[in-house]
C-alpha cells in the first residue's frame, strides 16, 4: 500500500441523528443497579466522534452531570476504558494517554512511541494544545524530563510537528538513503542524530523514495537494518516511524493483534467488535 492511500474507517455519522434522544437513552442505561451495557455499546460505537460530543453536551444539559464521569462511575475494567475513550475528541484522548504514560509509576514508553510516531503535523499541534489545556503542563518539557538519550532526542523532534509535507526529490532520496546506510554501519552519536533527523523531518512521499533507495543500496529493508543495528526504545521508535510511513493501517493492525489476541471477552469484546464493524460469530 502506498503511504498516501486512503483507508476506509468503520464508524460513520449516524443518519437521522438526535443527540437529545441519545442522551436520554444513555441516562436511562446508566441508572439503577445494573446499567444497560448493551445499549451503551449500541449508541456510542455507532456515532461519529463529533456526534458523541453533541450527545455529551445534551447529556450535561439534561441531567446536569458529565457523561464521562458517569461512565467512569458505572463501568469497570477494560470495558470502561473503551467507553470512556470513545467520548474524548482525538487530540484530548492523545493528551490523556500521554499524560498517564508519563505521570504514573515509571514511564510507558510504548504509548509515547505509538502516538508520536504516527501523528501528522496538525495532529501533533492539536494534542500539544489539548495537553496544555487539560493538564496545565508543557508536553515538550514533560517528555524531556521523563526520557533520555537518542530516544528522547527523537521524541523531541517528532513533537515539534515540523515534518515536511507533500514534497519528494528523487536525487535527495539517494543521498538520504546513503546517510541511513552509513548510520546503520557506524552507529556513532552523530550518525544516530542524522538517522532520526531524516526519519522525523522528511515528508512521507520523500521517505517512501528513501526507503526504496536504501533497499537498492543495502539489499535490505530498512526495518531489518534498524533491528540489526540498534536496540532499546530508540530502535522501537525508529521502526514505528518507518512502519507508519510504509503502511500506517498495517502498523496499528499489528499493534492491535498483539494487544487483544486471546484476551478480550464479554462486553469488552462486544464493544471492540462493534467498533471494528465485526460480529462475534465471525471470530
Amino acid at each position: 500500500m502506498f503511504c498516501g492511500e486512503y483507508v476506509q474507517g468503520t464508524i460513520f455519522p449516524a443518519p437521522n441523528f438526535n443527540p437529545v434522544m441519545d442522551a436520554q437513552m444513555l441516562g436511562g442505561a446508566l441508572q439503577g443497579f445494573d446499567c444497560n451495557k448493551d445499549l451503551l455499546i449500541d449508541i456510542l460505537t455507532q456515532r461519529s466522534n463529533a456526534q458523541r460530543q453533541m450527545i455529551a453536551g445534551a447529556y450535561q444539559s439534561m441531567y446536569g452531570r458529565d457523561l464521562i464521569a458517569d461512565l467512569k462511575e458505572q463501568l469497570s475494567s477494560h470495558f470502561k476504558e473503551v467507553m470512556v475513550g470513545l467520548m474524548y475528541p482525538p487530540p484530548s484522548y492523545d493528551a490523556h494517554e500521554l499524560w498517564h504514560a508519563m505521570k504514573g509509576a515509571g514511564t510507558d514508553e510504548n504509548c509515547l512511541i505509538e502516538i508520536l510516531a504516527s501523528r501528522t503535523n496538525g495532529e501533533i499541534f492539536q494534542l500539544r494544545e489539548a495537553y496544555c489545556l487539560q493538564y496545565n503542563n508543557n508536553l515538550q518539557e514533560d517528555i524531556y524530563s521523563e526520557t533520555s538519550g537518542h530516544f528522547r532526542d527523537t521524541l523531541m523532534n517528532l513533537i515539534q510537528g515540523n515534518r515536511e509535507e507533500g514534497y519528494a526529490d528523487p536525487a535527495m532520496a539517494a543521498q538520504d538513503a546513503m546517510v541511513l546506510w552509513e548510520a546503520c554501519q557506524q552507529k556513532t552519536g552523530e550518525h544516530k542524530t542524522m538517522l532520526q533527523m531524516i526519519l522525523c523531518n522528511k515528508s512521507y512521499p520523500q521517505l517512501w523514495l528513501v526507503f526504496q533507495e536504501f533497499q537498492n543500496i543495502s539489499g535490505q529493508d530498512l526495518v531489518d537494518a534498524i533491528n540489526d543495528c540498534y536496540d532499546g526504545y530508540f530502535q522501537e521508535l525508529l521502526v514505528a516511524i518507518v512502519r507508519c510511513v510504509q503502511d500506517k493501517a498495517s502498523y496499528f493492525a499489528y499493534k492491535l493483534y498483539r494487544a487483544i489476541h486471546n484476551f478480550a471477552s464479554g462486553h469488552y469484546e462486544k464493544a471492540l467488535l462493534a467498533i471494528c464493524a465485526g460480529d462475534v460469530e465471525d471470530y
